[in-house]
Parts: structure tokens; sequence; C-alpha cells
């Protein structure tokens, strides 16, 4: 018999990760994973039972190739030929925690589960951030796996 996770059983904890020469994908799809909460035994798919996961210094964070310059990022906004294209340069420029929030929530489900599970998701651009006080598990993701950061 399978066992599913009740409400009051969730104990979300806190993990804080450094985006420093990170690539924007396989940082995406580490923060996707842990915010649905398929890092747990206990995963339930239809439950928000995930952790919290802080990122800092997200002005660093790099993209493979030249998808920095010439990726195209497509919005609508209901009127007719309301197309409008953005690249992950300006969009950087404007909104540097932007690029990776997209990213990650692309990898989310739509709906109000995908929307609760991103709001778990907490972005800086320095190294300072006001969590602290949840003494957050730090994740070194350049020891996970070598092409989780770029080396120029």
């Amino acid at each position: 018999m399978t066992k599913f996770v009740k409400k009051a059983d969730i104990n979300a904890k806190w993990y804080e990760i450094d985006a420093k020469n990170a690539i924007v994908g396989r940082l995406a799809s580490l923060i996707s994973l842990i915010l649905r909460g398929k890092n747990k035994t206990t995963y339930t798919p239809h439950m928000n039972d995930g952790d919290f996961v802080i990122v800092k210094n997200i002005e660093q964070i790099k993209f493979t190739g030249n998808k920095f310059k010439n990726k195209k990022y497509f919005r609508h906004t209901g009127h007719p030929g309301g197309i409008k294209e953005s690249t992950p340069e300006s969009l950087h420029k404007k909104k540097p925690g932007e690029v990776l929030k997209l990213a990650v929530k692309r990898m989310l489900p739509g709906g109000v589960l995908g929307k609760n599970q991103l709001s778990k998701l907490k972005i800086y651009p320095g190294n300072e951030h006001p969590h602290s006080a949840q003494n957050p598990t730090i994740i070194e993701i350049q020891k996970l796996n070598k092409k989780n950061v770029l080396r120029n």
C-alpha cells in the first residue's frame, strides 16, 4: 500500500546554493528537483512537500555557448500582434534573477501547485541573504558534477 504525506507531516528544510559561475539549466534542474520534493523518500506528486532554496550571487550566473546573446524568450501581451521578444542578456540587465526564475518555473507543474512551489525559491544578487536564522544546508553544485560550473 502506498503511503501519502499529510499536510501535518510536511517538514520543509532550507538549502543555500552559490550561483557563482553556475550554468543556468543545470542549476535550474537541481532547484526544481528540490522545490518539488523529489529528493525526499516521501515524495507525493500532488502535495507541496518540497524544501526552500536560497540562491545567492545570481549576477554571476553563466550560459554555455552563445545562448546569453542568441537565445530568445517570447511572451504575448494578449492583444493582436502583441508578441514580445527578449534575450537572456537584456533580461539579466533589468532583473538579474529573472532568467533563473523563468527556467525553474518552466520545470515545475502548471497551476496553483507550481506557483506555491516557486514561492519557496529565494533569489539574491549578492552574497548576503536574510535567511541565515533558518540555518540553511549549503549545497556545493561544483562538487556534484564538474560540468555544473563554467570554467574560463
